[in-house]
């Protein structure tokens, strides 16, 4: 490329500090910004974002369990730990918070309506009580058992503290085999955990 002549026109440079770099800068930042904003809103149109998702996964499954000996269809929460309701509380009552609630933790669910795995016979409901947002299942408010170390045990079954909150039967979808038949006798101290 040649020199320009003497005393001829300079051809125009582009200057860090001119106003087209400025305004470059700016608008970069602000794509930069709406990009950030739209990340954190997440998207309307897709149904996968992680809010959706979570208001809408399954809080309630059925499994076979065994219950007194006997293999019975049992309402779990999703990772399996099996359901259970007192006698005590009623469709617009907890009458179980407090210590209780640490023996019994209640299901609960942030925000959104409870759903199943799959089909049930009665509805799914939320109560609002004491413990907050509580998934109850045909007018009954759920809880899990302490005293369950893990998915497939049914050791809350039949435990009775009448004086407090009732006596305690693992939720099935028809709630009938656990509406008092298959309610074992008192367990013994060693299946109730320490404090109760």
């Amino acid at each position: 490329m040649s020199a320009p002549a003497a005393g001829g026109p300079t051809p125009p440079r582009h200057r860090p500090g001119s106003t087209r770099h400025q305004t470059g800068l700016a608008g970069l930042a602000l794509l930069a910004a709406a990009t950030a904003l739209v990340a954190a809103c997440g998207s309307t149109s897709s149904p996968s974002t992680g809010s959706v998702a979570a208001a809408t996964a399954p809080v309630v499954k059925v499994a076979m369990v065994t219950v007194n000996g006997t293999s019975e269809q049992v309402l779990t929460t999703s990772s399996g730990d099996t359901l259970y309701y007192p006698t005590k509380d009623s469709a617009t009552s907890v009458t179980c918070t407090g210590t209780c609630a640490s023996t019994w933790p209640p299901l609960l669910l942030a925000s959104g309506q409870p759903t199943a795995a799959s089909s049930l016979p009665d509805a799914l409901s939320v109560v609002s009580g004491g413990n907050g947002r509580q998934v109850e299942y045909d007018g009954h408010p759920l809880y899990r058992y302490a005293g369950d170390s893990g998915p497939d045990q049914s050791n809350g079954e039949g435990i009775d503290d009448e004086s407090i909150d009732g006596v305690w039967f693992v939720a099935t979808p028809t709630m009938t085999s656990s509406s008092g038949s298959s309610a074992s006798a008192t367990p013994s101290a060693a299946s109730v955990p320490a404090g109760y």
